[in-house]
C-alpha cells in the first residue's frame, strides 16, 4: 500500500498513535493502525456512537483526510474493519499515548501542572444486577486539570475486578507529579493509600 504521510512533529497526535503496537496479523492489512485510531478519535469527537457511525464518517471524509495526510487508500475503513481492529488494540497503550500527547501540548509538560482533580464516574448503561442483589458496573477514573480544562489521564475498570483507589494509584504512578496537588474524594483518605511510595506528594480531599 503506497503511503507518504506528512512528516510528524513531537507534538503531532499521529506520531503518538504510530507508536501504539498493531496486534493484527501482517498479512492482508490494507489500512494502517494509526489511521484507524485517528478516524475513530475524530469520529467520536464528531458524536459517532457506533461502528456504523464511524464507517459513515470515514466514507464522508475519506478523500479530504487522504489528501490532508498525504496517503493513498483505495477505500475507507468499514464497520467490520473497525470491529476487528478494536478487538485487538492495546487499550492501555492507547490511553498512554493520548495522555502523553495531551501532556506534550502543555508548554512545560507535566512540570507546569500544579493541581489535578480526581473524579470517578459510572459509565451510563453499564450497570448490571449481581446474584447477591447488588449491582456491578464499569467506572472511569479521570485526572483533570481545571486550569487547562482538559483530562490529563484516565482509566476504566469493572467494579467486580478493581477499585477506584487502586486505579487512582496506578494513574498517579505512571506520571511524574512531584509537587502537584491532587484533589480526591474522601474515598481515598485511607492509610494504605497515603503510605504508598507512589502517592507521597501533597494530597487534598
Amino acid at each position: 500500500m503506497p503511503e507518504t504521510a506528512l512528516p510528524a512533529t513531537d507534538l503531532d497526535l499521529i506520531s503518538f498513535l504510530k507508536a501504539i503496537p498493531d496486534a493484527r496479523m501482517r498479512r492482508g492489512i490494507r489500512i494502517p493502525a494509526w489511521y484507524l485510531l485517528l478516524v475513530a478519535l475524530l469520529g467520536i469527537l464528531s458524536r459517532c456512537q457506533s461502528l456504523r457511525d464511524l464507517e459513515r464518517f470515514a466514507i464522508r471524509h475519506h478523500s479530504v483526510l487522504c489528501e490532508a495526510l498525504g496517503i493513498e487508500l483505495r477505500r475507507p475503513p468499514s464497520d467490520s474493519a473497525f470491529r476487528y481492529f478494536f478487538r485487538q488494540v492495546d487499550v492501555a497503550a492507547l490511553c498512554a499515548a493520548i495522555r502523553d500527547w495531551t501532556i506534550a501540548q502543555i508548554p512545560g509538560g507535566a512540570a507546569d501542572l500544579d493541581q489535578l482533580i480526581c473524579d470517578g464516574k459510572t459509565l451510563r448503561g453499564s450497570i448490571e444486577p449481581t446474584p447477591g442483589g447488588g449491582s456491578a458496573f464499569i467506572a472511569q477514573v479521570t485526572l483533570y486539570s481545571a486550569a487547562l480544562g482538559v483530562a490529563i489521564s484516565q482509566a476504566c475498570y469493572a467494579t467486580g475486578e478493581n477499585h477506584e483507589r487502586a486505579v487512582l494509584k496506578q494513574l498517579l504512578g505512571e506520571m511524574d507529579l512531584d509537587g502537584v496537588l491532587i484533589q480526591a474524594d474522601a474515598l481515598h483518605t485511607q492509610s494504605p493509600f497515603f503510605n504508598s511510595s507512589r502517592s507521597r506528594g501533597p494530597t487534598s480531599c
